[in-house]
């Protein structure tokens, strides 16, 4: 009787450890993603995935991960997996749809319509699961607004989505207004949006560089311009915001517009001697020559 029970304690306990182990694995594998080791984090999520296939999220990492060495079709066979486990995550949704727009991207003319499709409508179910999430927002915006109408894009829509934006952040929200008003070309409202920006926040990063970008496109308020990209420079970009070379090259844009030809081409040569690999600032030195 004493060794049955033991055993049936025995038995008890084995899943329990399984699990335990299989979670601290999990744990480690996100960590080498957070890391930006991807070879070795991919390695760790097919080896959880073999022994736990039901697993969403690690379906879900094996999809982002997938989308970030270009290979969609691969990410849409992972992340349809994670959307069917779990239909009601809006971070498996806004990875799918990532997935069907690189792969009509990719795709011939006659597939494009049918993924475009698929990638509007992960989008939408993303933001309907939560309205709150800014990114999944951003993606339905940026599909609205490169997509034709034919395939349910639109301006008019675009619009609607950087309105719900402001009232969850009313910084990003103007940047999203402003970069709409750009693609239609109304840029003195553009240039206002920028401006109400840094009213409420003199340092904003990314106000400044579209501000001077803007200036840079158009050629209009070239002096105000090149005084925000030259605050930029006096700052550390944030992740994912234009780097210094970039406010760099700007700056010769401008002065360029402006006639000094010197001045661009000491521009061009500043964003070079950051990254020599910059290539508006290579063609635009060239230019110059």
């Amino acid at each position: 009787m004493t060794r049955l029970l033991a055993l049936a304690l025995f038995l008890c306990l084995v899943p329990a450890a399984l699990t335990a182990a299989v979670s601290a694995d999990y744990a480690a594998a996100v960590e080498l993603y957070q890391q930006r080791k991807p070879l070795e984090a991919q390695q760790a999520f097919e080896t959880l995935a073999q022994q736990d296939p039901e697993n969403a999220d690690i379906q879900f990492y094996l999809g982002r991960l997938a989308l970030q060495r270009d290979d969609p079709a691969k990410a849409v066979a992972y992340l349809e997996k994670a959307v069917a486990l779990v239909p009601n995550d809006s971070r498996f949704h806004l990875r799918l749809g990532d997935a069907y727009g690189r792969s009509a991207q990719k795709a011939g003319l006659f597939s494009k319509m049918g993924l475009a499709a698929k990638c509007r409508a992960e989008y939408e179910k993303a933001v309907a699961l939560d309205p709150k999430s800014l990114e999944a927002r951003f993606s339905l915006l940026g599909f609205y607004q490169q997509a034709p109408a034919i395939a349910g894009g639109g301006l008019d829509k675009a619009h609607v989505q950087a309105a719900e934006i402001k009232k969850l952040d009313a910084g990003r929200g103007r940047m999203a207004i402003a970069g709409l008003y750009v693609v239609e070309k109304k840029f003195d409202l553009a240039f206002a949006e920028f401006e109400t920006a840094l009213q409420q926040n003199p340092d904003d990063y990314a106000a400044l560089f579209q501000l001077g970008r803007l200036a840079a496109i158009t050629g209009e308020q070239t002096d105000r311009g090149l005084a925000v990209l030259r605050q930029c420079l006096g700052q550390t970009p944030p992740e994912g915001q234009p780097p210094h070379a970039a406010a760099h090259w700007r700056i010769g844009n401008i002065l360029e517009k402006k006639g000094d030809q010197p001045g661009a081409r000491a521009a061009y040569e500043a964003a070079l001697r950051i990254d020599p690999k910059f290539p508006q600032a290579i063609d635009s030195l060239q230019r110059l020559k």
